[in-house]
């Protein structure tokens, strides 16, 4: 393999390990605290694309289309992620995510009348298969230190669930503004949407807020999952997008679940039941029955 597929790995890697990372933080920050901070972290890189000369040239019609993408692809997704994994195990979650490719085909099926053709409905349908047997393992992976009821389980799964949802529709929004605004452009000015929607959620929840219960160690992750999740990951998949074909970056997608197992497994004390590794081999196997089709790509991960 190249640098570029290595740099698509890289991006699955963090993307799938920033799912057990998040759950490891809302531990001890709560969720609304630490999604307010995850856009502060985000916009303090991203600033310098803010410039009022170059916001000037976007349309209105594209400021819509950014406001939309920020509602759905980053402060929903960030709300609903975050507090699903609160509720979910990190190997369980990490399943849900990897099936935002088919998620992707079936909205632009229902939304664009996008016929989707014989692969893309069997990864559909594998990748169903694989959210009922989640649920079926009552959505969690066993975790001696902090055991998760079946109920709570099954409702932060319908939370990841939902957090995949916004994220594909980010995706299909997306599609007509990256003909006109560069992707990193398009990151920016989401950010600063999802940041402005947070901002009154957010500085409620500060109230009250006690920092110093929270580890030191707890807030270098904070760090790293506002850069890795909004900046290092995004860069890496475009990176690498431009240069591999999409039949063979789709099989890639099958590392963010891998990632999120093996950090759930290492950091976190959780047990994989046999429904879980169920679930995966349905998931992987969608990606890679869809990524069979050169037509397709991948979308770009938040």
């Amino acid at each position: 393999m190249n640098r570029y597929a290595w740099c698509l790995i890289a991006s699955m890697l963090l993307v799938g390990s920033n799912v057990g990372i998040g759950k490891s933080i809302v531990a001890f920050v709560p969720v609304l605290v630490f999604a307010l901070l995850r856009f502060v972290v985000a916009l303090a890189v991203l600033w310098p694309l803010l410039r009022p000369s170059k916001m000037r040239g976007v349309k209105r019609g594209e400021w819509l289309n950014l406001f939309l993408q920020a509602l759905f692809g980053t402060f929903g997704f960030t709300l609903l992620m975050l507090s699903g994994v609160a509720r979910t195990s990190a190997v369980a979650a990490g399943v849900i995510t990897s099936t935002m490719p088919a998620v992707v085909a079936l909205f632009a099926w229902l939304l664009l009348g996008e016929r989707p053709n014989a692969r893309a409905l069997a990864s559909i349908a594998l990748a169903v298969l694989g959210i009922v047997a989640v649920n079926l393992s009552h959505g969690q992976a066993a975790s001696p230190a902090s055991p998760l009821p079946a109920a709570g389980s099954f409702i932060g799964n319908l939370m990841v669930l939902g957090a995949v949802c916004c994220e594909s529709l980010y995706v299909i929004l997306s599609r007509r503004l990256t003909q006109t605004l560069a992707a990193i452009d398009i990151c920016a000015y989401t950010h600063l949407f999802g940041l402005l929607l947070m901002l009154p959620l957010g500085i409620e929840a500060l109230r009250g807020f006690d920092y110093t219960a929270v580890p030191p160690g707890i807030w270098a992750l904070v760090l790293w999952y506002g850069l890795s999740a909004s900046i290092f990951s995004f860069w890496l998949w475009m990176k690498g997008i431009r240069h591999v074909h999409g039949s063979l970056a789709g099989v890639f997608s099958a590392v963010l679940p891998i990632a999120a197992a093996g950090y759930g497994i290492v950091f976190l004390d959780e047990r994989p039941t046999l429904a879980h590794g169920i679930a995966l081999a349905c998931v992987v196997t969608g990606i890679a029955i869809a990524s069979m089709n050169p037509k397709r790509t991948p979308p770009v991960p938040q």
